[in-house]
């Protein structure tokens, strides 16, 4: 996790993001390839992922929840 360079980016709100606020927000950088972050607490530090792991991820929980 880190806590630098991010505070600008253009952040994007998961869609499976739930009514109460519960959300995650991603968005793509140089550095790590993928950040991501609590939308509660957008100025803790995030997440940081290369792409290849991020989407394996994203796929096998985007399959879950069909």
């Amino acid at each position: 996790m880190h806590k630098h360079g991010h505070s600008s980016a253009s952040w994007r709100r998961s869609t499976y993001s739930g009514v109460n606020g519960e959300c995650v927000e991603a968005h793509s950088c140089a550095a790590c390839n993928v950040a991501v972050r609590d939308s509660k607490r957008p100025a803790a530090p995030v997440l940081t992922f290369r792409r290849g792991p991020w989407h394996a991820l994203t796929s096998v929980l985007g399959a879950r929840s069909r």
